[in-house]
């Protein structure tokens, strides 16, 4: 009892001792704690300004060159993607002598990587369209506007149900008080994109989406066009040589067609560096299959009599109605094989000479069609005169 007497006091004043050592550390981590808390849980309560405080609204755009006044919208895409946001605080590390702490977390956020994905895709399509929408040899660009990237997150928020996902991450603060404690988490870009889950990073991947993806998306987006967008995306009017009204025609006919029989399967993909060839099979309409059957028509009506009565303008219409007719009554559709070249120009692959390349592909020899005698005549005239010039 002596001896245990004798412990008592020796004890207690190891226990004081260790209290009195530990004691700060533990109060330095509890702060620390309470300050990631009071800040995650801003975020998870989908506070604008905290979101804007770590996440700039450019910084998932950095190379847009509009400027714009945050619009509902926009503060509303962050709303949505922080609405399933969760924290959960592994461990933290407090070094009084350099005055800062480390604090490993572990972030539930959504998939950012899906969402990144469905962006681009989403972006490419639209870039797809707009060119489309235009009556000129308009290639695809990704727009500059800032407020129609986040239109389209936006739109993808909305639409689909991402999962969530778990990231790992780590912060650091920094005690910045004199008098007291005060301590501050340290902004960084990696924090930024910690926090909405890579984001950052996955929409700057200029390989995001494969080549074979990128391809995909070209023709998948052709079949949804009308007969306007697709006539404009690939020039059907200038395989006619007709008027306006009779291009309409034939053009709605070509594009029902397109409709009707397109159909694609990638079969391989080479790449080489920022280049890559993707192999595809083609299936379209056949228009060999047309042509033949309309010059067999063309040339029974033309060795008629009914041709040598009916004048040059109407033979002209009369062929092109049979031309029209052997359009919309086609049956016949082809499989071939069509190579694709595209290039990554370090943000992303882009396919060569789009338009070109994939009406070459579907139009195949469908190149030609009724011409007036009065076009022919002045052609003629044209190579006449040259002759003569060239004689000369």
């Amino acid at each position: 009892m002596k001896i245990a007497k004798g412990l008592m006091p020796f004890l207690l004043f190891i226990l004081m001792s260790v209290t009195f050592l530990t004691g700060c550390s533990h109060v330095d981590k509890t702060d620390v704690e309470a300050v990631i808390t009071n800040e995650l849980n801003l975020l998870k309560n989908l506070d604008s300004d905290t979101t804007q405080k770590y996440i700039s609204y450019k910084e998932l755009f950095p190379d847009t060159t509009q400027e714009i006044e945050l619009s509902k919208e926009i503060k509303e895409v962050f709303s949505l993607f922080f609405r399933d946001f969760d924290y959960k605080i592994r461990n933290v590390d407090v070094d009084n002598d350099t005055k800062e702490a480390s604090v490993s977390l572990q972030l539930s956020t959504l998939d950012a990587r899906t969402l990144a994905k469905d962006y681009a895709q989403a972006s490419l399509e639209t870039a797809i369209l707009k060119a489309a929408a235009s009556d000129t040899s308009a290639t695809e660009e990704t727009t500059d506007s800032l407020e129609e990237r986040y239109l389209i997150l936006d739109n993808l928020l909305k639409k689909n149900k991402y999962e969530t996902v778990t990231r790992d991450c780590t912060m650091t603060l920094q005690n910045t008080g004199t008098d007291h404690d005060e301590w501050e988490i340290q902004r960084s870009h990696s924090l930024e994109n910690d926090l909405v889950g890579g984001l950052i990073s996955y929409l700057s991947d200029n390989n995001l989406l494969s080549p074979e993806e990128t391809l995909t998306i070209y023709l998948n987006t052709l079949k949804s066009m009308n007969t306007e967008q697709m006539g404009n995306y690939l020039g059907i009017e200038s395989l006619l040589n007709t008027s306006d009204s009779d291009k309409n025609s034939i053009a709605s006919a070509l594009v029902e067609q397109v409709h009707q029989n397109f159909d694609f399967k990638i079969t391989n993909c080479e790449e080489q560096g920022y280049t890559a060839t993707v192999s595809t099979t083609i299936t379209t309409f056949d228009s060999t299959s047309i042509l033949n059957t309309f010059s067999q028509e063309q040339d029974a009506y033309l060795s008629s009599a009914d041709a040598v009565i009916d004048g040059s303008e109407k033979r002209y219409q009369k062929s092109l109605e049979m031309l029209l007719n052997d359009i919309k009554n086609n049956t016949a559709n082809i499989t071939s094989t069509a190579d694709f070249h595209l290039t990554n120009d370090g943000v992303s692959w882009k396919l060569d000479d789009s338009n070109t390349t994939i009406g070459n592909a579907i139009f195949g020899t469908l190149s030609n069609s009724p011409v007036s005698e009065e076009t022919e005549d002045a052609d003629s005239s044209e190579d006449d005169s040259y002759a003569e010039e060239s004689e000369d």
